[in-house]
């Protein structure tokens, strides 16, 4: 736990995992863009479990410089928790996110500032000219293009590492899973105002990416999760219920095919496939209503959360 929690003006939360080649360059340039700008600030780096020698360079830039700060885990929880734990520690009145691979630009915090100090209350980065493998470069943008769909914000890089955010937003989002993905999306289905700048993106300099195939999965996963807890989760019956009420409609519309079948061609209906399948969907459309009714009943009866609706007091 950090010890100091008297309010500053700027945080910046860095996680990271074995990236102790660029860390001494990277406090150098988060230094050359910001001393000039404000001195009130702190930089927190995460370090997730690190196996290298993170740490230990933190800890020499710490010595030459107490506003670089480091919280250490105990094991690689993944970027999410990072984040999460980053938010939990900053004090600043503006918080910003980048990664410490020196791929995000620290020059362009000053701008990022300059957008929220206007109304905006995160600041996503677009890497509109990216320096990524072809792979990542081209899911990327299947990622995005799906993300703004089901999300309903217009976002060309909802991944970028480097975003800008009011206090409030990062003391009221979860971050968990697969969730840092999801950040411009969870603020602007929570109400927030969110908008988007273009950003210097820098080739990888030292080491290799430390995401798997297997961010896709989680991610996709992650993104329902997201849908389902902000847009549903005051209202499942209107999830559940959809569902419920398109399957017994497309079950009761085949048992009224085959009913008719029976009445104008006396075909026997009992021992087709075609039957059991309307069935079925009448079945799975109740058990889906029923359970959003329950749903409904068990939000209805623990709703006791209503200051997340208050914007603020006057």
């Amino acid at each position: 736990m950090l010890k100091d929690y008297r309010e500053i003006y700027l945080s910046i939360v860095i996680p990271l995992y074995n990236e102790e080649e660029s860390l001494k360059e990277l406090s150098q340039q988060i230094k050359s863009a910001l001393d000039k700008y404000t001195s009130d600030y702190e930089v927190i780096f995460v370090d997730d479990g690190s196996t290298d020698n993170s740490y230990k360079i933190i800890e020499e830039i710490n010595s030459n410089d107490s506003r670089f700060k480091c919280i250490k885990l105990r094991k690689n929880y993944g970027k999410s928790a990072a984040l999460s734990i980053g938010f939990r520690e900053a004090k600043g009145n503006y918080v910003i996110t980048m990664d410490a691979d020196l791929q995000d630009d620290p020059s362009e915090i000053p701008e990022m500032i300059s957008l929220l100090e206007k109304g905006y209350d995160l600041v996503s980065g677009w890497k509109k000219i990216r320096y990524d493998p072809f792979i990542k470069k081209h899911t990327s943008k299947i990622f995005n293009f799906v993300t703004s769909k089901v999300s309903g914000i217009r976002l060309h890089d909802f991944n970028c590492g480097l975003k800008a955010y009011k206090k409030d937003v990062v003391k009221t989002l979860k971050v968990y899973g697969e969730m840092h993905r999801y950040l411009p999306a969870l603020a602007h289905l929570s109400g927030f105002k969110v908008t988007e700048k273009v950003v210097k993106h820098h080739p990888r300099k030292y080491g290799t990416t430390k995401f798997g195939a297997n961010r896709f999965l989680n991610g996709f996963l992650d993104l329902l999760t997201v849908i389902f807890t902000t847009k549903f989760i005051k209202k499942p019956l209107h999830l559940f219920g959809f569902f419920g009420v398109l399957s017994s409609v497309i079950g009761f519309f085949i048992i009224l095919y085959l009913t008719l079948l029976k009445f104008i061609e006396g075909a026997s209906i009992s021992n087709r496939p075609l039957f059991l399948v309307g069935i079925l969907f009448i079945i799975v459309g109740f058990q889906s209503f029923s359970l959003g009714l329950i749903a409904e009943m068990i939000t209805r009866s623990s709703h006791h959360d209503e200051d997340i609706y208050i914007e603020k007091f006057l």
